[in-house]
Formats: structure tokens, sequence, C-alpha cells
């Protein structure tokens, strides 16, 4: 069985890090499994980037700028994927590469046009990371929920027009995807399947729900003495962690209303270390210190930040399966959230984190003290790494991914 995961990128950008930690897990279960990538940033021979330097140093840099071109010019923060780049040459190599199953990731940022998705000749698995593959664009709808139907008047777009950008790409999607006769769906989240079983687009295919894996061996607890000598972090002060990739710039990544609960603590000896960002030049006024870890992109490097944490804080207010929660359960480290997305299938409430109700920064501050204030914490640090050991450790997950392509051969 010959298996081809097709993602942006190897290593960098969370969903990409997730097709590539999954290639790994199925490397080491024996499969024959090779990565196609956009733009390579790995030296892992088993992943494949560009034929040419021409297309590695300059053609496909530059397609992930030309493809959001829109958002730039109308300044529009969210990220949003028109996916209408013709001659990527990937669909050719995917063809040429001839795997039983070419399984699906983020195509986005240039890299695959949705007519071209119907050239692939094999059997198709398509991974839901985001929204995207059943919205007329946006990566998350800002709760519009038009994707059910249809798609204009783009919140995202900040769009009133009904025959907006968002609805031409929609209808693109319409007319392509019947096109596609051999194609299963991965939902990573109990969430996003629902949402894709309600959308327009995918709601005749089959979902099948099966979370990303990861390696507990490498995200495992380390001295916290260690590693806040690292970074410079008082070793006798309570740590908070915030970390998402432009975690300060996102606003779905919930840092405004992050702040507003680190300001309503009630906590002594604590300080706030944001990582993934550098400083940037307005922060709000917080009432404890802050520490930046600027972006650290190897999979060595993460569990060390993760560690130097004794609770861990995702404020996303619209996610589908945040690296970020498994990757510091995996670490031992309690994780504090709003009940939105696919937050419930990682974080049990009480028992390895805390599911504050959406979108209250009230009760996400409640949240965070009652985990630093748990005479049980030793405890929920325990729950957190037996959870993802037992449901997305690798080995587990891997095995998952494996019978689904069995299935889908046996048809």
């Amino acid at each position: 069985m010959k298996i081809l995961i097709v993602s942006a990128s190897d290593i960098a950008g969370g969903a990409n890090k997730a097709a590539y930690r999954l290639h790994r897990s199925l490397l080491n279960q024996g499969l024959d499994s090779q990565m196609l990538v956009q733009n390579k940033k790995s030296d892992d021979y088993t992943v494949i980037g560009a034929r040419s330097d021409l297309r590695k140093i300059l053609i496909n840099p530059m397609r992930p700028a030309l493809d959001h071109i829109f958002m730039k010019i109308n300044n529009i923060k969210t990220l949003f994927s028109s996916s209408y780049l013709p001659f990527s040459e990937i669909i050719s190599q995917i063809n040429e590469l001839n795997p039983d199953i070419v399984h699906l990731h983020w195509i986005t940022g240039g890299m695959i046009r949705i007519e071209d998705i119907s050239r692939i000749k094999a059997p198709l698995v398509w991974s839901l990371h985001d929204m995207w593959p059943f919205t007329g664009g946006c990566h998350y709808d800002q709760h519009c929920g038009f994707y059910k139907n249809k798609c204009g008047s783009c919140k995202v777009l900040n769009s009133k027009k009904e025959n907006d950008l968002s609805s031409k790409v929609f209808k693109r999607k319409v007319s392509v995807y019947p096109k596609i006769k051999m194609m299963d769906v991965v939902a990573t989240s109990q969430w996003i399947a629902k949402c894709a079983k309600e959308s327009f687009l995918l709601r005749d295919r089959r979902v099948t729900i099966l979370p990303n894996p990861i390696d507990t061996n490498l995200f495992s607890k380390i001295d916290k003495n260690i590693v806040r000598d690292i970074f410079g972090i008082p070793k006798d002060k309570t740590v908070i962690l915030f970390g998402a990739m432009r975690s300060i710039l996102d606003s779905r990544k919930g840092s405004r209303e992050l702040f507003k609960a680190i300001n309503m603590l009630d906590l002594e000896n604590t300080v706030f270390v944001i990582a993934g960002s550098s400083k940037p030049k307005d922060l709000p006024k917080l009432k404890y210190p802050v520490y930046f870890i600027p972006p650290l992109h190897d999979e060595v490097s993460l569990p060390l930040i993760y560690n130097v944490a004794d609770v861990m804080v995702v404020p996303s207010i619209q996610e589908n399966l945040a690296n970020s929660i498994i990757e510091s359960l995996s670490c031992g480290v309690p994780v504090v959230a709003f009940n939105i997305g696919g937050n419930s299938d990682m974080i049990e409430h009480k028992k390895n984190g805390y599911l504050a109700e959406a979108i209250i920064p009230k009760d996400m501050a409640f949240g965070i003290e009652w985990v630093l204030k748990n005479n049980k914490f030793q405890k929920l640090s325990n729950n957190s790494r037996n959870k993802v050991i037992k449901e997305f450790d690798e080995g587990v997950v891997s095995k998952k991914y494996i019978s689904l392509y069995e299935r889908i051969l046996e048809k």
C-alpha cells in the first residue's frame, strides 16, 4: 500500500506539522509513505519538494503571497484562500508518483487550484484541519454558518455583497466536487465532523473522525528548573503560558479575551509567558510580568516551551483541534480553554484542565485559578499526559489511519 501525504509544507504551520507527524508515524508502522509539499523546510528525504531550483527558490515561495493578495489589498487579518493560481505542477507530480491513496491536508497558499483537485487519479482522503474545504474561502467562518447553504456577504471579507469573492469560490467548489468520485473525509475533531456533515459541499461524503497523532516520547515531562534556566524565566514563580503562531496579531486566537482574564486573576508570585511571538510594539498593560519566547519551529524545542509552564491557556474563539493543546497535555501541563470547537475532544473538564464558558474571560480567569490553586495538581498533570498517551499517541492513531486506507482500497 503506497500512501502520498500532500500538504503545503512539512514542518511550517500547525496543519502541515500534523500532516508530517502522520507521515512519519506511517513510516514507523512500516507503511510505504511519501510526503509531497510545495515548500519543503526539512531535509527529510521522504519529503518531496519542488523539482527545479527556480520553483524552490522563487516561484513556490511567492505563491502563498499571490494567493492571499486580496487579503493584503483589503487589509483583512483573518486567513482567506481563493486557491485560483494555476500551473503549480503538483498534480502532475502526484499522478507520476502513482500512489494507491492520496491524502490531502492543508493545500491552500497557492498550492492546488480548486479545479485541479478533480485531476488527481488516485482515491482521495482529505483531512479537515480547518473549515476551508467546505467554505467559500475562509478557514474559519466567524460563526456565520453560510457554508451550510451558500456563501456570500462574507463576514471574513467584511463584505455585504451577495456575489462577492466568497460566493465565487463556493460556486467553483460546487462545480468541481461532484467530479471527484472517490473521496473520503477525515474530521480531526467531533466539532468539525458536525460542521462537515451540515455543509452543502461535504454532507454526502463519508466522514471518519480521526485525530492528529503526536510523539508522546518527544512531548513529555522535563525538569522545569532546567527549561526555565534556558529561557531566563524565574524558577520560583508560577508560570501561565500562552502560545500560538501570530498569537498577538490574530483575533481568532483570543489574545484580547485572555488579557482581560489575566487582569482578573488573584494570584501571587506569578508571571505570564507568551510563546511564538516577539514582543509587540503595543502590548496592553497586564498585572503580571510578561516574558516572551520567540517562534521556535523544530520538534525538539517545542517540548521545552511547554515544560516552562504550570498551566497553558488556549483562548481561541474558534478552533478545530489545536496542536498546542495536545502538545501541552502530553508534557503533563494542564490546559484552560473556552469550550468551543474541538477543545472538548482533548480537555476533560476538571480532570486534565478547565473548559471555560464561551466566550467569558471571567470564567477563563476562574479556570486558571482553579488549576493553579488545586491541591491535587499532580493528578491533573498525570491525567493530562495519560489522556494523550491513550487517545493521541502516534502508535495508536497511525493504526487507525491504516485501517481507513485498507477499507478504501477494499472498496
